[in-house]
């Protein structure tokens, strides 16, 4: 028996929810580094329990489910192309929307699927980025009507409790090789 060569077990192993076929298809196609398969099946399963939550707290609000999970599970693909960028900023071309504006979060009229994309690709590792809540939290007290303040709490509870389960993300993560 022949033991699974490392990206297969990148997109296999044990752990994170598995990405969507197609993506899983797209990575075995441009040969990915394992590493950029684990991290992309984190980011998934974290914008996964991300839009869980809002679907259970929000009901009126209108997000587009299905591309927020396409989109952090295809937010870094570009650097299959261009892997020096696994440990830096990315410059990828535009294989899909999310590529680009994962990082560009900042600019006027992001939507907000884009925006939970760019916090579950910082919050996988815990990392807290409070002008990118913000910008989240506006758009949940435009949809409940309650308080900024009280939707910070909200906000702030769930993402706390998602990044409990960051160093289990971190060590999945690295047990993949670049």
């Amino acid at each position: 028996m022949t033991t699974p060569d490392p990206l297969h077990r990148a997109l296999h192993d044990p752990g994170p929810r598995l990405l969507p076929f197609e993506v899983a298809r797209l990575l075995r196609a441009l040969d990915a580094p394992p590493r950029l398969a684990a991290h992309l099946r984190l980011v998934h399963d974290v914008a996964y329990e991300l839009v869980e939550w809002l679907a259970q707290r929000y009901p009126a609000l209108r997000l587009d489910r299905e591309a927020v999970l396409f989109g952090a599970a295809t937010h870094d693909v570009g650097k299959a192309v261009h892997v020096r960028e696994l440990s830096g900023p990315g410059s990828a071309p535009e294989l899909a929307r999310f590529a680009a504006t994962h990082a560009t979060w900042t600019l006027p009229d992001i939507g907000l699927d884009d925006l939970l994309v760019s916090v579950a690709d910082k919050i996988w590792k815990n990392k807290r980025v409070p002008e990118l809540e913000d910008l989240v939290v506006r758009r949940l007290a435009e949809v409940s009507g309650r308080a900024v303040w009280e939707e910070f709490l909200n906000l702030d509870d769930a993402l706390t409790a998602v990044g409990e389960g960051a160093q289990e993300r971190l060590a999945f993560q690295a047990a993949h090789p670049v």
